[in-house]
């Protein structure tokens, strides 16, 4: 059996923090001054393995992806961090890393990041794998990690952050509802905090970087063992598709028996036009990829691996002699100094090179505030599984992520500011693995488990974890022994998922089912640790809804259902509205004027008759926003008629949370309102005449499945929702297919089943329609008069359809033609908003 917790001895000493961050990379360091900005009384305290200045980062070489050129954009960003992604980004996510990170990166320059400049002293970008813009900053040449992590540091001590050194991190702390409330850690060394010990903290932070100690030979320096994974699992919490493990695939070759860490050579080489050669110096990258050379790393890495199969070679070469030795000095020069230690000039030798693990895709799922399954318990970083990465990550966009979700966390805290209560015994088996095992599983894990995977060897590795786990001695508690249980608990996990993923997908390569099957695979593989072992859950990937839907009302989610509404394109709705508002520490506001603790009931109010809607979206919108802290209570139904002064529904909960939730949430429920009393006001005017009113594809983007549904609750009925639910042949299709019925026949030969509508706007056209076969015809902008002749003409043979220059006025005269429906753009487009307001009725 996995153990559910480590075996350790109790702890000998105890602190007390609001906030702990277990780790001192970009990613904890970020959280630890935002949380630290944002309330300068708080007492932060910083946990790290190592040194404080020792973080991950700093092995960083090749830089921070953020779009800062003019000719460049966020959606050009976000569509290269997609396509690298391989189908399984969360495009939320994606959009707030790509929207959010410039002012982050200004803000770590700030704190005294200092990046490599132009001589007209503008920040030098270039290129990396998978990037089509050139848009990565870069220090030292190829340093940018020492000198995060350097700036980082100094800031951190200047702002007197506490930190604890040296200190491996065991076991989260629960209080009996199950919430984070610290962690228990070793610290390995002498004086007051040594051995075991415990933090008390509101929130837990995990920002512990990697898991490539798992595997024999990566880039990860040797304090990578998994360790904030594997305490996430054992927590209960949810870890989201870590079979992507992503290969660098230009690591320096140091001989088939090397271990451990390894030199990286950086991507950027790449980027400034380093090329890969086989041993007889053919470009092998050339037609693999559009890229080449600076393809998506896994794309590279496989056709590395496929170079080195076909040849019998054990590595490949990097060419870069054509920079010149200056080039090198001054744009690469730790890349330079490692290789010459190692015996190769870059300048004049050929650079053996092959893949290694170095970054993990997945990771503990998050949401986009960086909170786990586990409430209290938070990670970013290359811990966590924020959706941006997908099956693949692109290049520099790590570092971005680490900046931008930190200060997201931070901000979450200081909003919601928790109060857990004390801790509980945690009753569940302990147990440590035998620490000898640990070179074994390392060697099993990149042999079997690697680039390349199969059934067969999957199966290999697995058996080698399960035997890893039993042990004929008692084993001690010490550092060795828990980092082995973390790599195995860590390892077993990954091999599952790398087993049940039976497709190859970004960096997950499986030799036995070779190719994407997005027909089946589609899908994230959510891992719980339990008693019982690994659980396995299929989560149908949802490209930009984030990981927050749990956050509605179950009544809610059901009459989003039942009003034919996704309840995962609300909350995706919700979550872009949030972050216009949201962006930095949030509600600045309210966190300065309202009391974290301060509770209060506000009423929503009508502020003038009409018909309302999107009650459901907006109770469901402030549980949303406020993580379920918000509760309402609704007066009346969507549909209902109102009047001015009516209370529409009552909300209660913390005051912060009311405020910071009141603009959007009225903001969709008096647009709503607005197009619902609208369209029950052109209702009303043709009563009696058997004509329906009814709207078209002229709504807001985004909202066109909620607008439509308002123009429902005001008696309306709905035209096309999408291009593809009716074929609309209109003038232009006409003139491109050579005739009407060269149009007709196009439409029927494609899409034999669907109706045929068809647009006219003179009289003599309706008869070769007709004979055509036309479903429904539409009359664009036809006079009263000219409408009626058209509806004796037709004489029931197809629905009509009146659209163009209509008004309130004119309405009853169009419906009493005999027509059957009543077109009115205005309705979505132009509606004017129903005047509601919220009262707060006192705090």
């Amino acid at each position: 059996m996995i153990p559910m917790r480590l075996k350790a001895p109790a702890p000998g000493w105890t602190v007390s923090a609001d906030v702990v961050v277990v780790g001192s990379g970009i990613a904890g360091l970020t959280v630890a001054l935002r949380y630290t900005e944002l309330d300068p009384d708080a007492e932060v305290l910083v946990v790290t393995k190592d040194v404080l200045s020792a973080g991950s980062t700093r092995w960083a070489q090749g830089g921070i992806a953020a779009v800062l050129d003019p000719e460049d954009s966020p959606a050009e960003h976000l569509n290269d961090t997609m396509i690298a992604g391989v189908g399984l980004c969360d495009e939320t996510a994606v959009r707030v890393l790509v929207t959010e990170g410039p002012d982050a990166l200004r803000r770590l320059i700030t704190h005294g990041a200092r990046f490599d400049r132009a001589p007209d002293g503008t920040l030098q970008l270039t290129r990396e794998g998978g990037h089509r813009r050139d848009r990565i900053v870069h220090a030292g040449g190829d340093a940018t990690g020492a000198e995060v992590q350097r700036a980082l540091t100094e800031a951190v001590r200047r702002a007197g952050i506490d930190v604890i050194e040296h200190a491996l991190v065991l076991d989260l702390l629960t209080d009996a509802e199950g919430r984070a409330c610290g962690v228990t850690l070793h610290v390995m060394g002498e004086g007051t905090r040594d051995g075991v010990g415990a933090v008390r903290a509101r929130a837990v932070v995990l920002a512990s970087g990697g898991m490539g100690q798992i595997y024999a030979s990566t880039t990860n320096p040797v304090v990578s063992t998994a360790d904030g994974v594997a305490l996430a699992l054992r927590a209960g919490a949810v870890v989201r598709d870590l079979e992507f493990v992503q290969f660098h695939p230009t690591v320096l070759w140091l001989g088939e028996d090397a271990t451990g860490q390894q030199p990286l050579i950086s991507e950027a080489v790449r980027g400034e036009g380093a090329f890969l050669v086989d041993a007889t110096g053919e470009r092998f990258m050339t037609g693999v990829h559009e890229l080449a050379d600076l393809a998506p790393r896994d794309v590279v890495a496989k056709a590395i691996m496929r170079r080195m199969r076909e040849t019998g070679a054990d590595h490949v070469y990097l060419d870069g002699r054509h920079f010149g030795d200056d080039k090198w000095r001054t744009r690469f020069p730790t890349i330079r100094a490692v290789c010459l230690e190692h015996g190769i000039d870059p300048a004049r030798d050929l650079i053996p090179v092959a893949p290694a693990a170095h970054y993990a895709s997945g990771g503990v799922r998050t949401d986009l505030s960086g909170r786990t399954s586990v409430p209290g318990l938070y990670a970013c970083g290359e811990v966590a599984c924020t959706g941006v990465h997908g099956a693949n990550r692109l290049a520099s966009n790590s570092l971005l992520e680490g900046l931008v979700f930190a200060e997201r966390i931070a901000a979450d805290i200081h909003r919601t500011a928790p109060a857990p209560g004390e801790p509980v015994p945690d009753t569940r088996p302990a147990g440590l693995v035998d620490p000898r095992t640990r070179p074994r599983v390392q060697r099993h894990m990149s042999r079997c488990a690697g680039v390349l995977r199969s059934e067969e060897s999957l199966a290999e590795v697995a058996r080698a974890l399960t035997d890893a786990r039993w042990t004929p001695v008692a084993v001690e508690p010490c550092t060795e022994s828990w980092e082995a249980t973390n790599i195995l608990t860590v390892a077993s996990v990954l091999v599952a998922a790398a087993r049940e993923r039976r497709e190859t997908r970004g960096s997950h390569w499986r030799e036995d089912h070779p190719d994407r099957d997005d027909a089946r695979w589609l899908v994230h593989l959510d891992a719980t640790l339990s008693e019982e072992g690994i659980t396995l859950t299929h989560r149908p990937h949802d490209p930009g809804a984030g990981e927050r839907a749990d956050t509605l009302p179950s009544r809610v989610r059901a009459e989003l259902v039942e009003a034919g509404l996704d309840p995962r394109a609300i909350v995706s709705l919700y979550e872009t509205a949030l972050a216009e508002d949201l962006p930095g520490p949030g509600d600045v506001t309210s966190m300065a004027t309202v009391p974290a603790d301060r509770r209060a009931t506000a009423d929503v109010v009508a502020r003038a008759d009409g018909v309302v809607c999107g009650l459901a979206v907006a109770e469901g919108l402030f549980a949303h926003a406020s993580d379920g802290r918000l509760t309402a209570e609704r007066h009346v139904k969507d549909g209902e008629r109102v009047r001015r002064g009516d209370v529409l529904m009552t909300v209660t909960g913390p005051v912060r949370d009311l405020l910071t939730a009141e603009r959007t949430a009225l903001n969709l429920l008096t647009h709503l309102s607005g197009v619902a009393t609208v369209t029950a006001r052109w209702v009303e005017a043709v009563k009696g005449t058997g004509a329906r009113i009814r709207d078209s594809r002229k709504t807001l983007p985004g909202l066109r499945a909620l607008e439509k549904y308002a123009v429902r609750c005001g008696g309306g009925v709905n035209h096309r929702m999408s291009l593809s639910d009716a074929a609309l042949i209109k003038d232009n299709h006409v003139i491109a297919a050579g005739g009407v019925a060269e149009a007709f026949r196009a439409v029927r030969q494609a899409w034999p089943d669907l109706p045929i509508e068809v647009e006219v706007d003179r009289l003599d056209q309706i008869e070769p329609v007709l004979a055509e076969g036309a479903d429904e015809i539409l009359l664009d902008n036809f006079t009263v008069e000219e409408m009626a002749q058209a509806v004796r003409l037709v004489a029931g043979r197809a629905k009509l359809e009146a659209s163009g220059g209509l008004t309130l006025a004119v309405a009853r005269d169009v419906a009493e033609t005999g027509v059957d429906y009543l077109a009115v753009g205005a309705l979505t487009h132009s509606a004017p908003a129903l005047d509601i307001a919220l009262d707060l009725r006192g705090a």
